[in-house]
């Protein structure tokens, strides 16, 4: 089996799993270019935990963590089916760390507002894999490494979540103004180090001073990005689309790494 590439989907709002746009456009066609994998390991901004762990279940809930959206988000389902022996695959690679075999949580909306348009028919199976929040950015990328064997094994490493994500400062009656500043300077320089394949700029990215403090607010949307860079084996090209700002500081570009 050929090695499958990397992908990390700048996701965006909840609602998008109801749209058809340029961007679930674009995000289905980045699961052309991939192909239909064995099974799907996704890192989502929205599940983050205390020491590491993945779903281990057979059939994942489809969760819906959010508030106020109406009534068609909520009924939303993606019965993709789990994948017990790829959860314990997981557990082996990442030996001695201690891995939780978690029953409780299931797919949040981080992995399947994207899975609803990238994979439609909900026939590839799903884990999810949570991340620990005692971890430093080096140590989530680390572990995107040491996850990178599955690449070769037909599973499909993907992380959600966004490179700016500050959703106070948003702008939320002009989707398509103009991105601060050091929004699109941050975006920026993320992508500029992916593309130079320079790991380190992304995992110190806290030394862009402010506009990293701006951009990334609180971490849980842009860690998932480490896993995905760990993953990376050296000089695999990367692509960027969609690749844009929107609401002047929510980030949805999406990175496609390793692709023919």
């Amino acid at each position: 089996m050929s090695r499958l590439p990397i992908v990390f989907y700048g996701h965006g709002s909840p609602m998008v799993a109801l749209e058809k746009s340029d961007v679930t456009r674009s995000w289905n066609a980045i699961a052309g270019r991939i192909g239909k994998p064995r099974a799907i390991l996704c890192i989502s901004a929205h599940w983050q935990t205390r020491g590491t762990a993945v779903t281990a279940m057979a059939q994942p809930r489809t969760i819906h963590d959010f508030g106020a959206f109406p009534q068609a988000l909520f009924d939303v389902q993606y019965p993709a089916p789990g994948d017990p022996d790829l959860a314990e695959r997981v557990r082996e690679l990442l030996e001695p760390m201690p891995v939780t075999m978690d029953a409780n949580w299931g797919l949040d909306h981080g992995t399947w507002s994207v899975l609803v348009h990238a994979y439609p028919e909900a026939d590839v199976p799903v884990i999810q894999l949570g991340m620990d929040l005692a971890k430093s950015p080096a140590e989530h990328w680390l572990v995107g490494r040491m996850l990178r064997p599955l690449r070769d094994e037909g599973v499909l490493i993907m992380g959600t979540g966004n490179i700016v994500h500050n959703l106070p400062a948003m702008d939320w009656a002009n989707p398509l103004a103009a991105p601060y500043p050091w929004a699109e300077q941050f975006n920026g320089a993320m992508c500029k180090a992916i593309a130079e394949d320079d790991p380190k700029v992304v995992i110190d990215y806290e030394a862009l001073g402010d506009a990293a403090r701006l951009s990334v607010p609180s971490a849980d949307h842009f860690l998932p990005l480490l896993y995905v860079l760990g993953a990376r084996h050296e000089g695999e090209p990367a692509e960027f689309a969609p690749h844009f700002i929107q609401h002047k500081s929510l980030s949805m570009t999406s990175v496609l790494i390793g692709a023919e």
